[in-house]
């Protein structure tokens, strides 16, 4: 009788824990899409707030999540390219539409200088020669290469019209592969040649913002092409620089006595 009574009571425990269970469960199902274009959106991380518990949309955008969490609870949904949007879950077995924004992120610019941080010319560690626009604008030079010829401790061989070949350390020549030349951030070397080639390959006059010239080793922290010096030459940026620009030059080939 006592093993009847004890059986019984822990059938009827049981099925009180499993009620009870039951009863705390909740289920939120649903949908998300683009709030412009109306189109599912897969990959969304649809987390219960300030818990780790959550789940992602499908291919069709459609989630399920079921959690014995007290109502009423709120749902953050979030993806990269989208706005965090939250929305409270009051009901079981609620259904879920929401229409998430796009969202945009713009980076900050970053400056990589010889010592690989920003920072002005006078307490760098290296020499720096700097020519600004209004050096290269005010120049007499045909071109903005030409320039290079009056800084200190230069040597420029003029190969032709477009061709010049710059060297700050050892003897110059027609193709100097120790001489590093890099317009915003990238090597512009010849294809095929290795070496780079002066103004033949590169931005106009009207477009150069600024050229800086490290002479020497002191361009080691560019690699080992920089040992006879390298030449950062800075594009300038169409958001800064905006409307038509044009550049009239002149000279005189001969005069009449």
């Amino acid at each position: 009788m006592r093993k009847l009574k004890s059986v019984l009571l822990l059938c009827f425990a049981t099925a009180f824990s499993i009620a009870v269970n039951a009863q705390q469960a909740v289920t939120v199902s649903g949908s998300v899409t683009n709030s412009k274009s109306k189109e599912a959106v897969s990959s969304v991380s649809v987390t219960i707030k300030s818990t780790t518990l959550g789940t992602f949309t499908d291919d069709k955008g459609k989630f399920k999540i079921t959690t014995t969490q007290k109502l009423p609870f709120t749902l953050v949904f979030a993806s990269v390219g989208y706005a965090d949007k939250e929305v409270v879950v009051s009901t079981n077995n609620q259904n879920v539409e929401v229409a998430i924004d796009t969202k945009f992120t713009f980076g900050q610019d970053v400056v990589v200088a010889a010592s690989r941080v920003s920072e002005k010319i006078l307490e760098s560690p290296a020499t720096i020669e700097r020519m600004s626009a209004a050096t290269i604008r005010n120049s007499p030079a045909t071109s903005y290469y030409d320039v290079l010829t009056n800084q200190k401790g230069v040597d420029v061989n003029v190969s032709s019209l477009t061709f010049r070949t710059v060297t700050t350390r050892g003897f110059v020549s027609s193709g100097n592969l120790r001489f590093n030349q890099i317009m915003d951030g990238m090597d512009n070397q010849a294809p095929g040649l290795n070496f780079a080639v002066g103004g033949f390959v590169g931005v106009t006059d009207l477009d150069v913002e600024s050229m800086e010239l490290l002479g020497g080793a002191s361009s080691a922290l560019y690699g080992p092409g920089g040992m006879n010096g390298t030449l950062l030459v800075n594009s300038k940026s169409p958001f800064k620089y905006q409307g038509l620009s044009f550049q009239i030059k002149q000279g005189i080939n001969h005069t009449k006595d």
